[in-house]
């Protein structure tokens, strides 16, 4: 590849991710494409096709012309609309189909990713008509399809991958989100500290720090007298920051230590992704 140094990282996730999902869904029989999977109102059909669509548009297609139905009681914002327009428009397409296009959109991908010769401060189209860089497109990119491989993994019942390159940038994003998740969305403290102990695959000890102006910040010193400590293995962090599972659902797999009433308004805060 001649993508730039500081998109590689994230060429590399992105590549072992949907190689993955396209070995996971190619010997799929008809019906094992509508099993629902985590991610709240899809099937594995609607999860590839999803994954389609967005590849699509990172390849500059135009958006297909389509009407949703209005009865989709998963789609509850205007950002759930757009991402929904990729995936109702291949909803009724064949296992056969859903596979062909999927390693036609890998070929014309990875022939982009061998020319890209834009800079990763290079303006591209975002969701709802807005703009963002390169290198952020390829991050998300990355992620998604990492989170979205997990997704098909637990549905059809074959673990793994949760250490890949795409685990790691999955880590790095969803920790980006805890100041928020920590000093406004559970309202910790000002000039308090929250510690999450994670282990696994991956695994991470890090501090969000409150400030006196009730901003949030996240290092990786542990702090003497936290007000909550939340400890957990890596996979359930996923599950819980992704909106897959409900903080109850785990109740067995988290332990919290401190201010239990802080912690469990973490946890009911604790899904920072809109899919």
């Amino acid at each position: 590849m001649t993508v730039h140094p500081s998109l590689q990282t994230y060429a590399d996730a992105w590549t072992h991710s949907i190689e993955a999902i396209a070995e996971l869904v190619q010997p799929l029989v008809e019906g094992e494409w509508n099993r629902a999977t985590p991610c709240p109102g899809w099937s594995v059909r609607d999860i590839v096709s999803h994954v389609i669509g967005m590849e699509c548009e990172m390849l500059g297609d135009p958006r297909p012309i389509h009407s949703l139905p209005r009865d989709l009681y998963h789609v509850r914002s205007d950002f759930a609309r757009y991402m929904e327009m990729q995936v109702d428009v291949r909803r009724h397409h064949t296992g056969p189909e859903m596979t062909s296009e999927l390693e036609y959109v890998l070929i014309r991908r990875a022939r982009q990713l061998r020319n890209e010769n834009r800079k990763p401060d290079h303006l591209i189209r975002a969701p709802l008509g807005a703009e963002q860089t390169l290198e952020l497109a390829y991050r998300m990119r990355a992620f998604d399809v990492w989170v979205h491989e997990q997704d098909l993994r637990t549905t059809l019942r074959r673990p793994g991958n949760l250490d890949s390159p795409g685990a790691l940038v999955a880590r790095d994003v969803l920790l980006e989100a805890l100041p928020k998740v920590v000093a406004k969305d559970a309202g910790a403290p000002n000039g308090s500290a929250v510690v999450f102990d994670v282990h696994g695959p991956v695994e991470f000890l890090r501090t969000v720090r409150v400030d006196a102006e009730g901003r949030g910040s996240v290092d990786g010193a542990p702090s003497l007298g936290p007000a909550a400590t939340l400890a957990m293995d890596w996979e359930t962090y996923v599950r819980l920051a992704c909106g897959r599972v409900r903080p109850a659902d785990v109740a067995d797999r988290v332990k919290t230590e401190g201010d239990l009433d802080l912690a469990q308004a973490i946890l009911d805060n604790f899904a920072v992704t809109p899919r």
